[in-house]
C-alpha cells in the first residue's frame, strides 16, 4: 500500500494512541468507553507504524509531502 500519513501526522497519532490506551487501562470508565478508547488507540498505533490510513485513502487525502520533479 502507498503511504499516505506524513511524519508529523505519524508522531501525533503515536502520542494520541498512547494517551487513549493509557486512559482506557487506567481511568475508572464504563466498559463501553474503555473498549472504544482502546480500539481507537490500537488503530492509531497501527496507522502510525504502517504509515497508511484507510480513512485517508477513502477520502483521497494524504499528509505525505509531494515529490516535485
Amino acid at each position: 500500500m502507498l503511504k499516505n500519513v506524513g511524519s508529523m501526522d505519524r508522531a501525533l497519532r503515536g502520542f494520541g494512541a498512547a494517551a487513549m490506551v493509557a486512559c482506557s487501562l487506567l481511568l475508572p470508565l464504563h466498559l463501553g468507553l474503555r473498549v472504544a478508547l482502546g480500539l481507537t488507540g490500537i488503530y492509531l498505533v497501527f496507522t502510525a507504524l504502517a504509515g497508511t490510513c484507510v480513512g485517508y485513502r477513502l477520502m483521497g487525502r494524504s499528509t505525505c509531502p509531494v515529490e516535485r520533479r
